[in-house]
């Protein structure tokens, strides 16, 4: 809205400042922190009036005699505001990519709204049906496929080069093409495409095939990202925090896809009109800082499926548009731990369960109840299971565990910055 009254106008002291994507990208992020701080305290407190809550877990169960109980849940919502209105204000509501992503927010946060409605309100610990929410993530993988595949302004230039001619620099850049290319990690020329894949179907059919693979991929990892933060908000500040991380990494690589002069340094895929993602992608940083004001151990509020569905959602597509969704199990590697600890876990158990043996890889899945669970306390509930994992006896307090989660995190963001000079 901002952007385009600000622009309309002409010439003004300052107008050009919100031609500028670091100007604007800087006052989404202070509007969303702000937002998600003062919404926050108004929606703890509105919750808390109502009794809307949610029961964690009391001091009976926990090791370290922490009691969760009537702490407000849905606290999602507070992300989903603090994104939208600094979007609305300062992002070019034209680009296909801002598009795309208030989609994605929008509908994730929807899901993850009526999941949190049914437990909440309705009493159903289950929640929304397992399938419903695959059938709403596999919608909005469809719809992002699709409009990557069939959008005319969704385009890319393989390669741009730079010359200086009478002391002007130059940049000249291969035609835009649309294409299913990504990047490959570590590989010096690093760009593959998925039509390749294919090429024994022959020249007309390999780019057909490419695209189909494009679209189904795009559903997988949006689907896969999305559970995996879901699986990650466990802890007060764990999955805000590692999605605040992955964001910022996310940030510097979209402003590198859509930036001419840091896409030729780098050698990597220029990707017009990408660089309004760091509008969005700041937005969504200051969200997230502001929301780990209230959801701080001891949580004020916690971020249900509404918020952790949505951050999934977001980052999934994100990875998508930029085509640097090879890069999503180093910098997701956290989602991706977690994710793998409960398929493996759940498969090892029926496996032996089968057999009338009781075995468990660790003592609880996700990942990080492993860390705060005690032998013993599993034991209790199961007297004749073993353990392929036992860990520690000492057990770790949750602000350690989230600690060092962000710190695994931290690191695997580093490396995935490094992967556009490392190869």
């Amino acid at each position: 809205m901002l952007y385009s009254f600000f622009t309309s106008l002409g010439q003004f002291p300052g107008y050009r400042l919100f031609s500028y994507i670091s100007f604007r990208a800087i006052i989404a992020g202070i509007i969303a922190l702000l937002i998600s701080v003062w919404f926050g305290n108004w929606f703890i407190n509105y919750m808390k009036r109502h009794n809307i809550s949610e029961t964690q877990r009391d001091e009976k169960t926990d090791p370290f005699n922490v009691a969760k109980k009537g702490v407000p849940t849905m606290g999602g919502l507070i992300v989903i505001a603090a994104i939208l209105v600094p979007c609305l204000l300062v992002g070019k509501l034209t680009n296909v990519y801002m598009i795309l992503m208030l989609i994605t927010t929008l509908l994730m946060g929807a899901l993850g709204f009526a999941d949190d409605y049914i437990k909440t309100f309705k009493k159903n610990k289950e929640g929304l049906n397992g399938w419903v929410k695959i059938a709403g993530q596999v919608s909005l993988g469809l719809i992002v496929g699709l409009t990557l595949r069939f959008c005319p302004a969704v385009t890319m230039n393989e390669v741009v080069t730079h010359k200086i001619e009478n002391n002007i620099e130059v940049f000249e850049k291969t035609p835009e093409i649309k294409s299913t290319q990504t990047t490959i990690p570590f590989v010096k020329h690093h760009n593959f495409n998925y039509a390749d894949l294919f090429s024994w179907t022959g020249e007309q059919n390999m780019y057909r095939f490419g695209w189909i693979f494009f679209v189904i991929l795009t559903v997988f990892v949006v689907a896969a990202v999305s559970n995996g933060a879901n699986l990650n908000d466990g802890m007060d500040g764990m999955c805000a925090g590692n999605s605040a991380i992955i964001g910022i990494a996310l940030l510097i690589l979209a402003y590198t896809s859509g930036s001419v002069v840091w896409a030729e340094y780098f050698d990597v895929m220029y990707i017009p009109g990408s660089e309004e993602l760091v509008v969005f992608l700041a937005s969504f940083v200051g969200a997230l800082v502001g929301y780990l004001w209230f959801n701080g151990f001891p949580a004020q509020v916690f971020m249900g499926d509404t918020g952790s569905l949505t951050v999934g959602g977001i980052i999934g597509v994100c990875a998508m548009v930029i085509h640097k969704e090879l890069l999503v199990p180093v910098l997701c590697g956290v989602f991706l731990m977690e994710s793998v600890s409960v398929i493996v876990q759940t498969q090892t158990y029926k496996f032996f369960k089968k057999r009338g043996q009781h075995v468990r890889v660790w003592k609880r899945t996700p990942l990080h109840d492993h860390f705060r669970t005690s032998v013993e306390q599993v034991l209790k509930n199961d007297p004749t299971c073993v353990f392929v994992f036992k860990g520690s006896k000492n057990l770790h307090h949750e602000n350690k565990i989230v600690l060092r989660f962000c710190i695994v995190t931290l690191i695997l963001a580093a490396i995935t910055i490094l992967t556009l000079k490392i190869r």
